[in-house]
């Protein structure tokens, strides 16, 4: 391969997952907002709750999750769910992907973490009995999320749009420019990432000799990708699905980087709260996602 055709396949592969990320960013546009009155729903269910919003590949969900569990809403159980199911960009990556060989991945990363999550966050509301907030925030910032592009995720859709212009800039700046601005970001990242791993797998390093790196060290890749996962970043995620696809992580180590990976939710998270508790929160995220992600090695 030359430098140019690394260019070229890593441009197409970016352009297919902009395609893919904008359909999805789109259509979550119209229910995002909802997701906080879900989290705050009946307590016996809110780990089921936490763990299919935290699915969905929207990086303002473990946000809002955050937020909400720093207002002493929802319980510490339910959080990790979110944490654990929370998928981010790596989603629209996988199903991009339309190899016959890996066209099972984003199914079963989805089932996995779901299901993970659920029991993890049943198992975290029992040991810790249904730990909530001591002192819950009182902050106006955190009743009003934003999502990774700094909008708000959580407003009233029409508030302060009577007129047909004034809903009409709504619908496109929170339908349209918002999700478009999203998708770039996913393209601009999986194009530098897939750009640079591929260089380095083709044109620096070589196949045989990252193969042979990569038989001799599969036992390191769940932790090298958990590492990963503990970036609080849009980017992380992507990373961890870039490499996968690559080639360069088995399937035990992309469950064990997205299980711990929480889009931007460990920022707010830390900024805003208890710093006992949310290392904890942390360290339970990070632990589990390692050790379901190791399970898979071992399987």
């Amino acid at each position: 391969m030359t430098y140019g055709s690394v260019l070229l396949d890593s441009l197409i592969d970016a352009a297919k997952i902009f395609a893919f990320a904008f359909v999805i960013y789109f259509a979550l546009s119209f229910f995002e907002g909802k997701i906080a009155s879900l989290l705050s729903r009946s307590k016996r269910l809110s780990p089921v709750y936490g763990s299919l919003s935290g699915a969905i590949p929207q990086c303002g969900v473990s946000v809002v999750a955050s937020d909400i569990y720093l207002q002493g809403k929802i319980t510490a159980g339910t959080l990790v769910a979110v944490f654990l199911a929370c998928s981010d960009e790596a989603l629209p990556v996988l199903f991009s992907d339309f190899s016959a060989e890996r066209f099972w991945y984003p199914y079963a990363v989805l089932g996995i973490k779901i299901v993970f999550g659920i029991l993890m966050g049943y198992l975290v509301d029992w040991i810790w009995r249904g730990h909530m907030v001591p002192n819950p925030i009182d902050d106006p910032s955190l009743s009003r999320p934003k999502g990774c592009c700094g909008h708000d995720i959580c407003g009233d859709e029409e508030e302060g749009h009577d007129d047909e212009e004034g809903k009409f800039r709504h619908f496109a700046k929170e339908h349209l420019f918002h999700p478009l601005v999203h998708s770039f970001k996913i393209f601009v990242y999986s194009f530098l990432i897939s750009a640079f791993f591929s260089m380095l797998f083709y044109l620096w390093i070589g196949e045989e000799a990252m193969s042979a790196f990569l038989t001799e060290n599969v036992y390191l890749a769940p932790l090298f990708a958990a590492i990963v996962g503990l970036i609080p970043s849009c980017a992380s995620s992507l990373l961890i699905a870039e490499l996968s696809l690559e080639g360069l992580l088995p399937f035990g180590a992309l469950i064990a980087g997205l299980a711990v990976n929480a889009g931007l939710g460990p920022i707010s998270l830390f900024r805003k709260g208890h710093l006992k508790d949310s290392l904890i929160i942390y360290l339970i995220v990070f632990v589990s996602g390692l050790a379901i992600g190791y399970a898979f090695i071992f399987i």
